[in-house]
């Protein structure tokens, strides 16, 4: 799979005032410390975005929050499926420690909680004062919260509504929920051959025929990967595509289209099989490289996955399947 390629001067405001006084921006150490968990799992031949569960104990699914039913995005995508493997856990529903004492239950003894982030921007006082005075915007600070989350199993007497195990998995394959989404894009869509593309040129995707792979499955999972790729186009989410095979920006947006699939699987409810270890080097010289390659990465992925599911309502993919 893959494509083809051919300040304002001014205060800083309180809080950066405060992360020079510290000599050290806070966001660093977060960046640092979610990569190094993405590269140690990598290196240990884990792949959270390619199989996010275990058929045996996990129900797929994109990770959300329990109480609200939000589902998570971005980064905090991978954390929790992360935690949903190594924790054995029978579903993807989260909630905060205050959420479970809330509902009427609690987080047992023991357990230890996985760490979450709020990405945002904020616009300090003095800023909107300077804005007014010189006429300009005012300049918005990026801030990265912490939270920690807890999996419903971890808790005791939650309610059932928070609890209720997860629907089995039909025995039959969802093709069909896949073949919707990919007709309703309206994207030129080409089959055949024996390679697996996008042209950022000429704007189509090329996939070869379902029954040439092993597991047919794996045809729906290529198809989301360039369909991926292709939401980056100029004329749609307007992502660099225009680096060359083997450097660092084709590495970024290979990963960009890796996660945005892996996404649209969950939430289709596609188990793939396959995993694409020719590109491990790469996401791995990228990711040592630069501590903030995999939170813009599955932003990114977000970004291109609901992009492709505005196309299609839940109606519809529910007569799809």
């Amino acid at each position: 799979m893959g494509m083809d390629r051919k300040p304002r001067k001014g205060g800083k405001g309180r809080m950066a005032a405060r992360c020079a006084a510290r000599g050290s921006d806070p966001r660093a150490s977060l960046y640092d410390e979610v990569t190094a968990k993405i590269i140690s799992q990598l290196e240990a031949g884990t792949f959270p975005w390619v199989q996010p569960w275990s058929a045996a104990a996990a129900c797929p699914g994109l990770p959300r929050n329990a109480v609200s039913g939000r589902p998570y995005s971005g980064i905090n995508v991978l954390i929790l499926w992360g935690a949903v493997i190594e924790g054995g856990y029978p579903n993807q529903d989260w909630l905060t420690f205050r959420q479970a004492l809330a509902a009427g239950g609690c987080v047992r003894k023991g357990e230890r909680g996985q760490t979450i982030f709020y990405a945002d921007k904020f616009v300090p006082k003095d800023e909107h004062e300077q804005g007014q005075v010189v006429g300009d915007e005012p300049r918005a600070i990026p801030f990265l919260k912490r939270f920690t989350v807890f999996n419903a199993a971890q808790c005791d007497g939650l309610p059932e509504r928070l609890t209720a195990a997860p629907a089995p998995l039909p025995e039959r394959e969802q093709h069909w929920q896949a073949e919707a989404l990919i007709a309703a894009t309206g994207a030129d869509f080409r089959i055949g051959g024996g390679q697996a593309f996008y042209s950022s040129t000429l704007d189509f995707v090329q996939v070869p025929p379902q029954p040439a792979f092993a597991q047919q499955i794996d045809y729906y999972r290529t198809a989301l990967h360039e369909l991926g790729h292709w939401t980056g186009h100029r004329s749609r989410l307007d992502r660099d595509l225009s680096g060359g095979f083997g450097s660092a920006a084709y590495a970024r947006e290979e990963l960009c289209a890796e996660l945005a699939s892996a996404f649209l699987c969950a939430v289709l409810g596609i188990v793939p099989t396959v995993r694409h270890a020719d590109y491990l080097g790469n996401w791995l010289t990228v990711l040592r490289a630069d501590n903030r390659a995999i939170f813009k990465a599955a932003s990114q992925a977000s970004k291109a996955a609901d992009y492709l599911l505005a196309f299609i309502d839940a109606v519809q993919l529910e007569a799809a399947a």
